[in-house]
């Protein structure tokens, strides 16, 4: 078993000059009638594609193109400034969030409007990669040959890359400078003179970019889960991981009846998964396909997912559930494991993940921290905290961004900076560290929640802060469904 937590998921031809000399190209929207998802009864919107450079550089460059959906606020007389949203990833589809405008606060005072990033599922191209998916799902089987893992993942690189630029895609397009001048010129060619922005976990990173190089109709920025750009995220993701862990389990001991319900657990936890590195779980589970037994050998890397497969919702859950496991109830691990048994995902975006990866994180990162994290940890021992380790980087073979997209951005254009208090992908020290080079900046920090708290559905106040923010972008939001978040009720039974 290897690296089971490993997360950070056509429509309309319309005539481009693909393979013509773009140097004097504008970037243009093009209605369409035909959608990429189903928009709820009474909702007004209008779809369609922004069609621009692929690589901004190349003089004799191709276009490309993506789909946005602008939706109509339900004001009649609505603000005239729109919000502009883009999810994370990299290599994460916004699309979907177009079927669930009922839902969305924003839409009450302004227009809103989905951007898909340039590579990603609806995107034309869209870089998948089947062939990184499948030696994922292959290696997580019991019975994968751990010694053919570096060479088949290698091969999958390859095998995707070499597809995707035989059908003309320049790898090097792909990356967070220019799905920053995607979404300015879409601003230039919608003729908005004035936005907010709304970005979570990597998208924040784009946001920064545009803060940075294209400020001036920039009205407000929502950074949920901030990524900072300085921050080298491979050197820190074990150890962000395991400090969110103690965080929660510290404050299970602190309440008074998961504590007594729970004694010592993260002492003991930690030590269960110290013992699992060394000699690791045996479990069996039925293989729902032969319907033959399957055993899975499991280590503390691949234990941990009792904290990591968790959602914001889930969080009371966890002492319950790792002390189930320290007690050899597998009825959770048993169901996670039954998981990788389902078909290969398609490599939805993972050509993008790869071309943002290797050309803005990879070369900033210190192999040798890398080495030394992997090993640092008793808990998890020979849990890499590299996203792509240096051979994948070198196959796929996009160049290294500028220094300058590993250093901070300075700005005084207001920006709310949200977190979850038990966010391991992108923990609270990041977005604090950020709040001396944005002078014009607030932070909240959701007791209890975890990643992206405005795209949690089963409690809307971050969505309700962010819309305030919007409303107000000179006071820090206050909404009292905030004030009442308390520390998480554990349960105990």
């Amino acid at each position: 078993m290897h690296k089971l937590i490993i997360s950070l998921t056509f429509i309309f031809i319309l005539s481009s000059c693909a393979g013509q000399t773009t140097n004097n190209f504008v970037p243009s929207f093009i209605e369409s009638k035909q959608t990429t998802h189903k928009i709820p009864d009474g909702q007004e919107y209008t779809f369609g594609y922004l069609e621009v450079l692929e690589n901004r550089s190349s003089i004799n460059g191709k276009t490309i193109k993506f789909p946005v959906y602008i939706f109509k606020s339900r004001n009649p007389g609505p603000k005239k400034d729109p919000i502009i949203y883009t999810v994370g990833g990299p290599g994460s589809t916004t699309m979907p969030s177009a079927q669930y405008m009922n839902y969305y606060e924003y839409l009450d005072d302004r227009d809103f409007i989905l951007i898909e990033q340039r590579g990603n599922y609806y995107a034309q191209p869209h870089l998948d990669c089947p062939e990184w998916a499948k030696v994922i799902y292959e290696s997580n089987l019991p019975d994968f040959d751990t010694s053919k893992y570096d060479s088949l993942f290698e091969e999958a690189a390859k095998s995707c890359r070499d597809r995707l630029i035989k059908k003309g895609t320049d790898l090097n397009g792909y990356n967070t400078n220019e799905i920053a001048a995607d979404i300015n010129d879409l601003v230039i060619a919608l003729d908005i003179a004035e936005y907010n922005l709304l970005t979570i976990s990597y998208s924040t990173k784009i946001a920064q970019v545009l803060l940075r190089d294209y400020p001036e109709r920039i009205r407000s920025v929502v950074m949920d889960s901030p990524l900072p750009l300085e921050v080298n995220y491979d050197e820190e993701s074990v150890g962000n991981l395991l400090k969110s862990v103690e965080k929660l389990l510290s404050d299970c001991e602190s309440d008074k009846n998961c504590n007594h319900a729970f004694p010592n657990i993260k002492q003991r936890f930690f030590d269960y998964l110290k013992e699992k590195t060394k000699d690791p779980l045996v479990v069996s589970i039925e293989n729902p396909k032969t319907r033959k037994p399957e055993t899975f050998y499991l280590k503390g890397e691949d234990l941990i997912i009792v904290f990591t497969y968790a959602s914001t919702g889930d969080v009371i859950n966890i002492p319950l559930e790792i002390n189930k496991l320290l007690n050899t109830d597998l009825t959770y691990i048993k169901e996670q494991l039954s998981y990788l048994f389902r078909k290969p995902g398609d490599g939805a975006g993972l050509g993008m993940r790869l071309s943002v990866w290797c050309a803005e994180e990879h070369p900033f990162n210190s192999q040798e921290i890398i080495a030394f994290e992997t090993k640092k940890y008793p808990q998890v021992e020979g849990l890499s905290p590299a996203v792509f380790e240096n051979e994948i980087c070198d196959i796929w073979g996009v160049k290294k961004v500028s220094e300058i997209e590993n250093q901070p951005i300075k700005s005084n254009i207001p920006v709310l900076l949200i977190n979850g208090e038990y966010d391991n992908e992108t923990p609270v020290k990041w977005a604090e560290s950020m709040k001396s080079n944005l002078t014009n900046s607030y932070h909240l920090i959701f007791k209890g929640w975890k990643h992206t708290p405005t795209t949690n559905w089963g409690n809307q106040c971050a969505m309700q802060a962010a819309n305030d923010f919007f409303n107000d972008p000179n006071v820090k939001p206050n909404p009292d469904c905030f004030t009442e978040i308390k520390s998480p009720k554990f349960k105990t039974d």
